[in-house]
């Protein structure tokens, strides 16, 4: 099975991955038809969880390769992380100026350029933008997968993030339905637009593993982008999320965190 999958090109190999993580946001998002609400603390544990994934895949799967491919391409490896990290950030800082999407927080506050577009659009605009680091994050992977001295070994690596960012979809989905049937919409149409926010993830998967396998220069800068930009979406969004109640209830957002982060560093490492 696995000799298959290697066999595969890169981008397709990008997309069954992405198509994974979407179908488990899809998954995820498909409880509103068991669920109406979600309590604070079980969303903070969800939100931790999605956090801790996100800040492990960073580093094991993202940065360290990234790291470790800029030595072997003689550059400097901090300043290429560095600068890849620092882009990243930048970007998701830049998307979030100009596109305009709202937060899940109990202010409902409004982001982005004006906009006459409905409450529950703009909030699925919000998770929509997080999982385009999510879905580059898998692209870049296996793209960088193809160029290892090991491919067997990378493409795990590679498996490993989409299968972290794929389990960490499911309580996102989720968290985005479950929200928006509180909002007042059907269950329907809550799993819609809940699954919706999922499907920019195969789009960018695909035009990552592109990117870095026609521009090979550019790889190590690539997993260092995405990995400053899940940063940048877990600390400017998640985690402050995860913190808006009571002290009691912001402990599970601590404990989500170290679950997901102690999960994801298990996969990369057992399998990476």
């Amino acid at each position: 099975m696995i000799d298959w999958f290697i066999g595969l090109l890169p981008w397709q190999q990008a997309l069954l991955g992405t198509l994974f993580t979407y179908s488990m946001t899809a998954l995820g998002a498909g409880l509103v038809f068991f669920f109406k609400d979600i309590k604070k603390d079980v969303l903070n544990l969800m939100l931790g969880f999605a956090s801790g994934v996100m800040i492990a895949a960073s580093f094991w799967s993202l940065l360290d390769p990234a790291i470790e491919q800029a030595r072997e391409n003689g550059d400097i490896p901090w300043l290429v992380a560095g600068i890849g990290f620092a882009a990243g950030g930048l970007f998701l800082y830049i998307a979030d100026k100009l596109i305009p999407h709202m937060h899940f927080g109990p202010n409902h506050e409004r982001e982005g350029m004006p906009s006459h577009l409905k409450r529950t659009v703009l909030l699925v605009f919000s998770i929509t933008l997080h999982n385009i680091p999510e879905g580059l994050a898998v692209g870049v992977a296996f793209g960088a997968a193809t160029q290892s001295s090991n491919p067997v070994q990378a493409m795990m690596g590679a498996l490993a993030v989409a299968i972290g960012i794929g389990i960490q979809n499911f309580p996102e989905g989720a968290a985005v339905s479950i929200p928006l049937r509180q909002e007042g919409l059907s269950r329907w149409k809550s799993f819609v637009y809940g699954q919706a926010s999922g499907l920019v993830e195969p789009i960018a998967g695909v035009l990552g593993a592109i990117l870095v396998t026609r521009m090979t220069f550019i790889l190590p800068y690539a997993l260092a982008f995405a990995a400053g930009a899940m940063i940048y979406v877990v600390v400017e969004e998640l985690i402050p999320e995860a913190q808006q109640t009571t002290t009691k209830g912001a402990h599970y957002g601590v404990f989500g965190v170290m679950v997901g982060f102690i999960i994801m560093m298990v996969l990369d490492v057992a399998l990476g």
